[in-house]
């Protein structure tokens, strides 16, 4: 079964854009990437889909139920994480968690304690006293403490130091194996490279890209710098090259080719020092732009 399936999905505020005609399926059990700048569409599409916002044409379905008509049924197998938690001031984090399991009618004590043992969230804690990072620990604990079967998680790293956001991702890999759908929004490639199998690149709110991780990371350019001398001549592969004589004659260039070939290019060079990395978000979806402006 798929557990997300939009057709033609199209939200417009007014006269702005929101999404257009926004085609998606994921299925049951997948873990899968949504990936875009700030403003491309991402929140708008999981608003949609939770019924906070109507479309304005379209359709979309979580586990075959109408996600306006069936919304109450919709949410009871959805853990949400909004790009930003927000909390009632004068509340202490167990008393949020509370909050939060009692309106799913549930006993979430025991989860919601592991949760916090991981993620070293302190329970007594007031919410007003937190810094971001741990709001937005609190917010995952209320997402995951049901053990929803669909999680839909929205920028959920913001805040979260390294090895913080490693023990939440170690979580989600763990409610994946149990049998959750992930739907991950984020404008962080490496996070949906790392941790999705297929993802969905929208830009302007639309669907530019959907393909498996590997398959759209193949596309995917490299950034590299190097210092020293080095003919780039008849490789293929080389875009946006910058000269960059302030940092000692170095040059920097995108490269989408065959990396054999350029360690062989780079070897004929004199080169003091090399930095091979990935883009920055901007050049990643440049290039998917103008494939599909083609």
């Amino acid at each position: 079964m798929e557990a997300i399936k939009t057709m033609n999905l199209t939200k417009y505020y007014g006269k702005s854009r929101g999404v257009v005609k926004l085609n998606l399926s994921v299925e049951e059990g997948e873990v899968f990437g949504f990936i875009g700048p700030n403003g491309a569409g991402k929140s708008t599409t999981i608003r949609m889909l939770l019924g906070l916002i109507s479309p304005t044409s379209g359709r979309g379905r979580i586990f075959g139920k109408h996600i306006g008509r069936e919304k109450k049924e919709i949410l009871r197998n959805i853990g949400y994480l909004p790009s930003e938690a927000l909390f009632y001031p004068g509340m202490r984090v167990r008393d949020v968690l509370k909050l939060s399991a009692d309106l799913r009618q549930m006993d979430c004590k025991d989860v919601a304690k592991r949760l916090c043992d991981r993620l070293q969230l302190d329970p007594s804690r007031k919410v007003d006293e937190l810094s971001f990072g741990n709001r937005k620990k609190v917010g995952i604990v209320c997402a995951l403490q049901s053990c929803p079967k669909l999680l839909i998680l929205d920028e959920p790293t913001g805040g979260l130091d390294p090895l913080m956001q490693r023990a939440f991702f170690e979580i989600v890999r763990e409610r994946n194996r149990d049998g959750a759908t992930v739907f991950l929004s984020s404008h962080v490639l490496s996070e949906i490279q790392h941790n999705c199998t297929r993802a969905a690149i929208i830009r302007e709110g639309k669907i530019i890209a959907c393909d498996s991780v590997d398959a759209l990371a193949k596309n995917n350019a490299r950034r590299v710098t190097v210092y020293g001398s080095v003919d780039l001549s008849g490789l293929d592969g080389v875009r946006d090259v910058r000269d960059r004589a302030e940092g000692g004659g170095a040059v920097s260039f995108l490269y989408s080719g065959d990396m054999n070939l350029l360690l062989k290019a780079l070897a004929r060079g004199r080169i003091s020092d090399i930095s091979i990395s990935e883009p920055d978000l901007e050049e990643v979806f440049m290039h998917y732009y103008e494939e599909d402006r083609k």
